[in-house]
C-alpha cells in the first residue's frame, strides 16, 4: 500500500509540473505577440474621457454606425422619439399604485373646483367699501301704504348664487338678497341658476331693508302683486281672514290660483295662508296625457275646491279640486209605476 500511494503523489506532482510549464509557455508567447502586432489606437474603446468633445464625438461614432437610424429624416427621428417617450409614460403610469393615481385624481378635481371659482366671481365696479357706495339708510323702500308712489328700481348685477336665491349688488354698501320666491310668479323655478347667472343685470326693487343688520331683501316681482300679497298678509294678521281652526275636512271653498308650480298650485282661498292644491287633485288632470301642470292651470284662475288635509302647528292647508265621494249629493228618487201612470202614458 505504501509503494502505491508513494507512486500515486510522484506522478500528481509530474502533472503539475508539465501544466505549470504549459501555462508558462503561453503567457510568454501571448506577451511577445502583443509586442510584435500591437492594436491600432483608434480601434480601442473610449472607456472614459474628461473632454465633452471626445464624449461628443464618442456618441456621434456610436450613432453613425447604425446607418438606418442616420438615413432617417429629423421629423421622423423626432417623433419616433416622441412616441417613445409617451410609451415610457404610460407604462409608468401603470406600474403606479393605486393610491397615488387616486391623489392624482383627487387634485385634478381640487384644481378644477378652483378654476370654476375663480371663474365665477364677478367684479364689482368698485369696493363694498369705498366711500362712493349708497347707505342703507338713504335707500328708497318699497312701500305698500301708498300706491300711487312710483317706488325707485334699482340696476344691480348678479353677484353670487345660492340654493335659496341670488346675491345682487345695487350699489349700495352691502349686497341685497333676491329670494327665489321673488324672481317671478309666471313659472316655478326651483333653481335660481334657471334664469339667473353671475354677472347678469337685473332691475330689481327693495322689499325691505335694516341698516341695523345690514340685510337688504329685493323683489323682481310687480308693484301690483307685492302689494296684493302684503295685503292679504296684513289682513291675515288683523284677524279678517279664516283661521285653519274654523276649516274642517270637506269644507268648501272658492280661490284663486296665485302660483303655479311643477308640482302644483298655490290657491288664496281667503284663510290666513294659501291652500296647495297638488296637480294630481285637479279634475283636468289625466286628460292629456304627459300634461304639466302649467297647461291646465293658470294663475288668476278662479278654482272650487274643498279642504282635504289641515295642519295648524305647520300651517299648512291641503285642498282638492275633486268632489269628496262621501259628501252627499242631489239623490234621484225612485218610484214604481202604477196602472193609472201607464194608461195616462197611452193616451198622450
Amino acid at each position: 500500500m505504501s509503494k502505491i500511494n508513494r507512486t500515486a503523489q510522484q506522478s500528481c506532482g509530474k502533472r503539475v509540473i508539465f501544466l505549470s510549464l504549459v501555462g508558462l509557455f503561453f503567457l510568454q508567447t501571448t506577451n511577445s505577440f502583443l509586442m510584435t502586432n500591437p492594436r491600432p489606437s483608434a480601434t480601442l474603446p473610449l472607456l472614459y474621457s474628461s473632454s465633452d468633445e471626445e464624449q461628443s464625438a464618442a456618441a456621434t461614432t456610436k450613432f453613425q454606425k447604425n446607418g438606418r437610424w442616420s438615413s432617417l429624416s429629423p421629423s421622423v427621428k423626432a417623433r419616433i422619439v416622441n412616441e417613445a417617450q409617451q410609451r415610457a409614460i404610460q407604462n409608468k403610469a401603470k406600474r403606479e399604485p393605486i393610491a397615488e393615481k387616486k391623489r392624482k385624481l383627487l387634485m385634478k378635481y381640487k384644481d378644477a373646483q378652483r378654476r370654476n371659482k375663480r371663474a365665477s366671481r364677478v367684479s364689482r365696479p368698485f369696493p363694498t367699501n369705498s366711500v362712493y357706495r349708497t347707505k342703507l339708510s338713504d335707500l328708497v323702500v318699497d312701500s305698500d301704504s301708498n300706491e300711487d308712489i312710483d317706488q325707485e328700481v334699482y340696476n344691480g348685477t348678479v353677484i353670487s348664487l345660492t340654493d335659496f336665491g341670488a346675491y345682487v349688488d345695487i350699489g349700495s354698501e352691502c349686497d341685497g338678497l333676491l329670494h327665489v320666491s321673488q324672481i317671478t310668479r309666471e313659472e316655478f323655478i326651483e333653481h335660481p341658476r334657471q334664469v339667473l347667472s353671475p354677472g347678469m343685470e337685473v332691475d330689481v326693487r327693495i322689499l325691505r331693508c335694516s341698516p341695523e343688520l345690514k340685510k337688504m331683501h329685493l323683489t323682481m316681482l310687480p308693484k301690483e302683486v307685492v302689494q296684493s300679497e302684503s295685503r292679504d298678509k296684513s289682513e291675515g294678521e288683523a284677524g279678517e281672514r279664516i283661521a285653519l281652526q274654523n276649516l274642517d275636512l270637506d269644507d268648501e271653498l272658492w280661490g284663486e290660483i296665485r302660483r303655479v308650480t311643477a308640482y302644483g298650485a298655490y290657491v288664496e282661498v281667503g284663510a290666513v295662508v294659501d291652500g296647495w292644491l297638488h296637480f294630481m287633485d285637479h279634475p283636468l288632470f289625466g286628460n292629456v296625457k304627459g300634461a304639466r301642470p302649467g297647461e291646465y292651470m293658470e294663475v288668476g284662475q278662479r278654482i272650487r275646491c274643498w279642504v282635504s288635509g289641515v295642519d295648524i302647528d305647520m300651517k299648512r292647508l291641503k285642498l282638492t279640486a275633486n268632489r269628496p265621494e262621501d259628501l252627499p249629493g242631489p239623490r234621484r228618487e225612485l218610484r214604481k209605476r202604477t196602472d193609472d201612470d201607464n194608461d195616462d202614458d197611452e193616451d198622450y
